[in-house]
């Protein structure tokens, strides 16, 4: 997997190249210090991911992951944000994001999220997803009825797998958890998504909170 760094931070740069260097399946071949280069190496050098900072001089990382939604569609994003920026989330993903992982993350959930992104999922940090939950979901009769409602439409097993896409799980995270392949468990979840009119994992998850999923998972 052929790995882009956009960070404006020459250190966390320095630090996520020495890890990935001793990792076989991933090779870094640019770094970037703003939006604008990040766009213009990710096309030059053909990556297949990029690790990319939200918070940047000159073109952020936001408007930068929506330029090479356009300009290169392949490429995967995996933004890296620090806790308490999740009013970003929603954009970043709207923006065509892969998913987001914590700059404090332990080291092989970064690694993780390079993978799972190369192989066309999301990825979502669980703090990330709870944050979103947290600050997204008003609580209220109605709305909790409606989403058990909606929940009800899904199979026993999706809703197993519903309750750990809203923990913040990974697709092989989940087979592991529930002893399921990773390609069943990517099965299930397109099926929920497209059962619930979900968009994304992000959305599945909130109902997942609403419908009272979570409790005891």
């Amino acid at each position: 997997m052929r790995v882009l760094l956009a960070d404006d931070e020459a250190l966390l740069r320095a630090a996520l190249r020495l890890v990935l260097a001793h990792v076989d399946d991933i090779d870094v071949v640019a770094e970037a210090v703003n939006g604008s280069e990040a766009v213009d190496l990710a096309a030059r050098h053909r990556v297949d991911v990029v690790l990319m900072d939200i918070r940047m001089p000159g073109m952020d990382g936001l408007t930068a992951t929506e330029a090479l939604a356009d300009l290169a569609p392949a490429v995967r994003v995996v933004m890296l944000t620090t806790f308490g920026e999740d009013q970003y989330v929603t954009r970043a993903l709207a923006a065509g994001a892969a998913g987001f992982v914590l700059k404090d993350s332990d080291l092989q959930e970064i690694i993780q999220a390079v993978r799972v992104a190369a192989g066309g999922e999301a990825i979502l940090s669980p703090r990330i997803t709870r944050g979103l939950i947290e600050a997204h979901v008003v609580t209220n009769a109605r709305r909790a009825s409606e989403a058990r409602r909606q929940v009800d439409t899904l199979t026993a097993r999706e809703r197993d797998v519903l309750a750990l896409v809203g923990l913040g799980l990974s697709n092989a995270e989940a087979g592991r958890r529930l002893h399921l392949g990773e390609g069943t468990v990517k099965t299930h979840v397109r099926s929920i998504l497209a059962k619930l009119g979900c968009a994304n994992r992000v959305q599945a998850a909130i109902l997942a909170h609403e419908a009272g999923l979570l409790r005891g998972a």
